[in-house]
């Protein structure tokens, strides 16, 4: 058996400031929300004035800040957001 080596950690400051590391993809975001994959599945932080201040993908980490109200964990077909699981233009143009 092969053992997987994952090297996911979530580390928020004082509601202001969330450090994700094991950051695949950005997905989407905006100053409400911003959802990303990890090597351990998709993930959404929510909160207010939410801004990326660095995004490396080559290490594998993400630096938001703003206040953050929530982080959640998105299970497979989940629900995401305001736009219960559209994409970007279906939820402009649908």
């Amino acid at each position: 058996m092969v053992e997987e080596n994952y090297n996911h950690r979530v580390t928020i400051t004082n509601r202001e400031q969330v450090v994700v590391e094991g950051v695949i993809h950005v997905d989407k975001f905006d100053d409400e929300e911003i959802v990303l994959e990890t090597d351990l599945g998709m993930m959404a932080l929510r909160g207010e004035d939410l801004h990326i201040k660095q995004l490396s993908l080559e290490s594998g980490q993400l630096t938001v800040e703003g206040v953050v109200k929530t982080v959640e964990y998105l299970e497979e077909g989940g629900r995401v957001g305001k736009g219960k699981g559209k994409g970007f233009f279906d939820r402009i143009f649908g």
